[in-house]
């Protein structure tokens, strides 16, 4: 069985999939997740709060711990591919071994954690090491877009930037990575998301003004026209 997910990172989709699955009684060892390329991903706005929250739907699911669905919204950033099938092993074996809420030691239930530790590092990194260049979209431009390149090791993107929203809220800015990228408009309080640069790869760890402007040109030019 298939359980098709919208995006590396769709939380929403896999908790609604995984509480059909588990009301369905589908065994871990009979289901596939597959995800979306992230180059077939359309730019989509995100509402941002004063405090530059976003706001997610989720789906709910009530019969495991807390600390587990906490755990479950930092592992989907994950960059392992078989990171949605181990947490829902890990549902799947909540639900049906209760004992498991209290091993700590766990082989599985280890791995996840220190999946989550790994992408919170990774959050940390971005926050710490990404700086922004003022780059002028055209000679007659009146402020500049401040541009960034970061390369996170994980899915790391949406999750890392309402921060810069509430760093840089009056200023327009772009992040672009290999994975996905990141606009901030701060004339109509919009944050917005589109696919990676299609040369996002020859780009190198420190790509010139130029091509930096080039890839944001290719991603968000487009969603500006329409």
């Amino acid at each position: 069985m298939q359980a098709r997910l919208t995006s590396e990172t769709d939380l929403a989709g896999f908790r609604e999939e995984a509480r059909t699955l588990l009301a369905n009684q589908v065994p871990p060892e009979q289901v596939d997740w597959l995800t979306a390329p992230n180059a077939e991903q359309l730019a989509e706005v995100v509402p941002v709060d004063s405090n530059g929250q976003r706001h997610v739907p989720r789906a709910a699911m009530a019969i495991v711990p807390a600390s587990f669905l906490r755990l479950c919204e930092v592992v989907v950033l994950h960059r392992d591919p078989e990171r949605f099938a181990l947490l829902y092993r890990l549902l799947w074996r909540l639900v049906h071994e209760p004992a498991l809420r209290g091993d700590a030691v766990d082989a599985e239930m280890l791995a996840a954690q220190q999946m989550g530790q790994a992408v919170r590092r990774d959050l940390h990194k971005m926050k710490a090491l990404l700086r922004f260049r003022p780059v002028f979209e055209r000679p007659d431009a009146p402020e500049p877009l401040n541009l960034a390149w970061f390369q996170p090791n994980h899915h790391i993107v949406e999750a890392g930037a309402p921060w810069f929203v509430q760093r840089f809220s009056q200023q327009p800015w772009a992040i672009l990575t290999p994975q996905r990228s990141a606009r901030w408009r701060p004339d109509g309080q919009r944050l917005e998301f589109g696919p990676a640069p299609r040369n996002a790869l020859a780009q190198g760890p420190d790509p010139g003004d130029a091509a930096l402007l080039a890839g944001y040109r290719a991603i968000f030019g487009a969603h500006d026209a329409a």
